[in-house]
């Protein structure tokens, strides 16, 4: 099979080539825009069962032309497949910031390609078009920069049926002889699991031991995707081509597409019996395996390698037989061992409502909005600002600076001296502070501090309270800008400090914790101290937080191996939040789309820990803010803004939250972590960034997708496939957009011949987001005569995931032939309902809404303007002028009658 790159416009003959520079390209084409289904420039795995792939372009012009288009491929001999004109698929939606093209400049055009065999294959492609029989070939790379795409097709039949015949060596070449390997049972289906055990030297004194282990070579590898460390807290995604597998910093987590379809993950577990492992490359892009021991005793790298058709299934696998390896080995000590039962114990004491409550209330947070120079007096002005502007928030962050810290030349030379606040910023001490807090602003249910993990930047004040109450010794950190040597309480008096500190804390009001710096850990020198603080310290704030605020606390800094696998993804106690990126940074205007692009990735690795992600804090008033609060509530983790004083963008906070029936704000946090729906989308590459959510029960809830063009310049144009949204595999949907508010005719997901898709346009630094409304079909009989009726429910409409606020929801068709539909909702807003034939019905003759018993007056329910087929129901006006009031829940429920 020949390779698309020998077909490309630089190869061809110049003939076929067309224009060999962008400057011959001619004026009139400036205005030509296209978009391609399977996309350009991506990879794209066809549903198994399916022998073929519809080519679906939009190609829009300036004026009115006789276009025609053609798609170049390696998949048979008959390399140029000419598109055809395709009217019917004129009518899809374009859910554009600026309204869908003008008819007479849309040109449709579609083919079939079928597959070559019944096995895994490959096939490249890329466009060729012109404007009229008159004008030059013009090809898609050298218009756009956009590369070739690349359709999978899957092989037809199991591969996974003879698991025994797939050893290691079919994935992977060079495979260093010194590693054991074992084939184990996946708990994900059609999947081939590896675990892979390696000698690691011991530590010699002070120094850590360290090996290195080759893997090998990936074998038919097209791209790769990787978590980096990007230094020592964070991770980072990391992206490449076949070509050359290279990594810049030590990875935790690879993936590779191969040619055939397959995915295959590799895990690095770390935190078991002092080993750090990591992945790194050899010279020759061999995968080489990097243990670092702290024991004194050999120790043993482990991976896990797992196979299969999805990255999801693979990444699964491995993940969830990572959890067993943690429990099998993490508490090989009787020291852990006591921990984890101590830990299981009060685990059981926490009531999961508790931490509902603290992931959904709405978060500020002093950093940047207050800074470092941090007094009561500013946070009570903060606090008074927002409810001036009845920004009703339900948790408050004290963040850095309130600790009582010796003078130093900078915060990494400050060491913390005792428990209660600077008497300079809080001259009447914390509880004085959290009672005038909760005093005049009673919204506020949770109040928490910032705290390092050993204490502060510089670890503890040798001179100061808690050296003279508390053991302690001193440590070497790494060289860098935190490096040098401070002062720690001893690990042996660890779990009796943090013991101590947290039972002040709830003493003087504070109920919750974020802390940070947990990295720390890592960034010890000597072998001795990372065996002896490691884990121990882990485990005493572990202990802590759960004894004294019922695991109300934030690990911030934290994402190093050993915390990841040994405090994060265990199940033994409750979920915690848990930072999943490195910092927001609103004076750099660079970081912000990055930030979006890495936190979404990051979470491919973290959905699968005992955690909730959090991608930290950002200001509402600054030019991104509507960027990042879309990010926040498609991410399944909590939302906390840190707006300077009076600076608030009051709008985008609505979107972001609603009120409860008992006058608490809440985020509509999906039950879904949020994730990157295509791990080897390139930062670089043209091309939608697409987050992926679901909410709801599976076949009946809603896909949600956030759409972020996060490239540097470019606007985007691409067709969004219904099968892009999670949870979408079977069934009818209705897709809507929260930017231009309208919705789609209902698409079936499945059908190889379906165009289920609508086409997006989206500038830089331009969003939206998507959800996709499982629908229902029900048969109606007015005065004898069979109906079809076909409803959706949307949630709160003019929320950012309004669908995240419907906790339930029941349609049938009653004895007496009415269609109810029952919704239950987590907060009161605007309640929207596709309703198929909603042009053909009026509010007054065809619905009656009830909540409680009581009708709702029939002002509260009107049709949308935004789209002829949605019903609005406002719950919250209703509510109000009904006087109803809470029950023993915050929920509200809503029945709509269909006569």
């Amino acid at each position: 099979m020949a390779d698309l790159s020998e077909l490309l416009p630089e190869q061809l003959p110049p003939e076929q080539a067309g224009p060999s520079t962008q400057s011959e390209v001619d004026d009139d084409m400036d205005d030509v825009r296209v978009s391609c289904w399977p996309p350009l420039g991506q990879s794209y795995t066809v549903p198994k069962g399916q022998r073929k792939v519809n080519f679906t372009v939009l190609l829009q012009t300036a004026q009115a032309v006789q276009a025609e288009v053609c798609s170049w491929h390696d998949c048979t001999k008959m390399l140029d497949l000419k598109l055809n004109p395709s009217p019917e698929i004129e009518s899809t939606p374009h859910f554009n910031r600026s309204g869908g093209p003008n008819d007479a400049t849309a040109h449709y055009f579609t083919a079939s390609l079928e597959r070559l065999s019944r096995h895994g294959h490959t096939v490249s492609f890329t466009l060729r078009f012109r404007t009229g029989p008159d004008r030059p070939w013009r090809w898609m790379k050298r218009l756009t920069g956009v590369d070739h795409g690349k359709i999978h097709f899957l092989a037809t039949g199991d591969f996974m049926e003879n698991t025994s015949n797939y050893p290691l060596s079919c994935y992977f070449s060079h495979t260093s002889p010194d590693i054991k390997i074992k084939s184990e049972d996946a708990e994900t289906s059609h999947t081939q699991l590896y675990s892979i055990t390696c000698p690691i030297a011991p530590a010699k004194g002070k120094d850590s031991g360290y090996q290195h282990h080759r893997l090998g070579k990936i074998k038919y590898g097209e791209k790769w995707f990787a978590l980096v460390r990007l230094w020592s807290p964070w991770l980072a995604p990391r992206q490449g081509s076949s070509e050359k597998f290279e990594l810049d910093k030590d990875g935790v987590l690879l993936s590779f597409l191969r040619s055939d379809g397959l995915h295959v993950v590799c895990l690095a577990i770390s935190g078991v019996q002092d080993v750090l492992t990591t992945f790194f490359h050899d010279a020759e892009g061999n995968i080489e395996i990097k243990g670092r021991n702290d024991r004194e005793e050999e120790g043993t790298g482990r991976v896990l390698v797992a196979a299969a058709e999805s990255f999801e299934v693979a990444n699964a696998a491995v993940m969830y037989h990572a959890r067993k390896i943690v429990a099998d080995y993490g508490s090989s000590s009787a020291e852990l061992a006591a921990d984890t039962k101590e830990i299981e114990s009060l685990t059981n004491e926490v009531k999961p409502e508790w931490l509902e409550e603290w992931y959904d209330g709405l978060t500020y947070c002093t950093w940047n909005g207050l800074g470092q120079n941090l007094t009561a007096d500013k946070i009570e002005h903060a606090l008074a600002e927002l409810a001036k502007n009845n920004i009703n928030i339900t948790n408050l962050i004290i963040d850095d600076n309130w600790q009582s810290l010796a003078s130093g030349e900078n915060q990494f030379r400050r060491g913390w001296s005792r428990f209660e606040a600077n008497a300079s910023g809080f001259p009447d001490g914390m509880k004085a502070t959290t009672a005038a807090i909760r005093k005049k602003f009673p919204n506020v249910n949770h109040i928490a501090v910032w705290h390092a993990i050993l204490g502060y930047w510089g670890g503890i004040d040798p001179d100061g309270e808690i050296a003279q109450n508390y053991k302690t010794r001193l440590v070497e950190k790494e060289s860098g800008v935190a490096g040098g040597s401070f002062t720690v309480v001893d690990p042996t008096e660890a779990k009796r400090m943090y013991n101590d500190f947290y039972a002040f804390l709830s003493s003087v009001g504070i109920d919750s914790v974020k802390t940070d710096a947990q990295f720390f850990l890592d960034l010890l020198q000597h072998a001795p101290d990372r065996r002896e603080m490691m884990l121990e310290y882990q485990d005493a704030w572990t202990l802590a937080h759960l004894r004294h605020f019922s695991s109300r606390a934030i690990s911030c800094m934290s994402q190093f191996p050993q915390a990841l696998f040994h405090s994060q993804l265990p199940k033994n106690k409750p979920r915690l939040l848990v930072r999943n990126s490195d910092d927001f940074f609103p004076q750099v205007e660079t970081s912000h789309a990055w930030h979006i692009f890495c936190n979404a990735h990051n979470s491919l690795f973290t959905q699968h820990l005992n955690a909730l992600p959090d991608w930290d804090m950002f200001q509402t008033s600054h030019s991104w803010a509507s960027f990042h609060a879309a990010a926040r509530c498609v991410s399944g983790g909590p939302i906390y803004f840190t707006d300077v004083p009076g600076e608030h963008d009051i709008e985008l906070i609505r979107q972001m939250t609603a009120q409860t029936t008992r006058g608490r704000t809440v985020i509509l946090r999906p039950q879904m972590v949020g994730k990157a729906m295509d791990p080897y989308h390139d930062y670089h590459a043209q091309a939608i960034l697409k987050i992926g959510t679901y909410n709801g029960m599976s076949g009946t809830g809603t896909g949600i997708l956030g759409l972020f063009n996060v490239t540097s310049g470019h606007t985007l144009h691409e067709f969004i496939h219904l099968q892009d949204f999670p949870g979408t595999e079977q069934g009818e949907y209705v897709l809507g957009s929260f930017v231009t508010g309208q919705t789609s005719q209902p698409m079936h997901s499945g059908r190889e011949d379906s165009h289920a898709f609508v086409h997006t346009e989206l500038r830089p630094k331009e969003w939206d987001i998507l959800s996709a409304y499982a629908v229902r079909s029900f048969t109606l009989h007015p005065r004898g005569k069979a109906q079809r009726i076909e409803v959706a429910n949307m949630g709160l409409l003019g929320k950012l995931t309004g669908a995240a606020a419907v906790s339930g929801c029941d349609m049938y068709v009653e004895s007496n032939g009415r269609l109810r539909i029952w919704t239950s909702l987590k907060a009161l807003g605007v309640l929207g309902l596709w309703v198929s034939d909603l042009p053909e019905r009026t509010v007054e003759g065809d619905f009656m809404i009830v909540m409680y018993g009581k009708v709702v007056p029939l002002h509260c329910v009107r049709k949308s303007e935004k789209s002829d087929d949605v019903l609005e129901i406002d719950v919250e006006r209703a509510w109000k002028e009904m006087g109803l009031e809470a029950g023993w829940s915050n929920e509200v429920s809503v029945e709509v009658f269909v006569g």
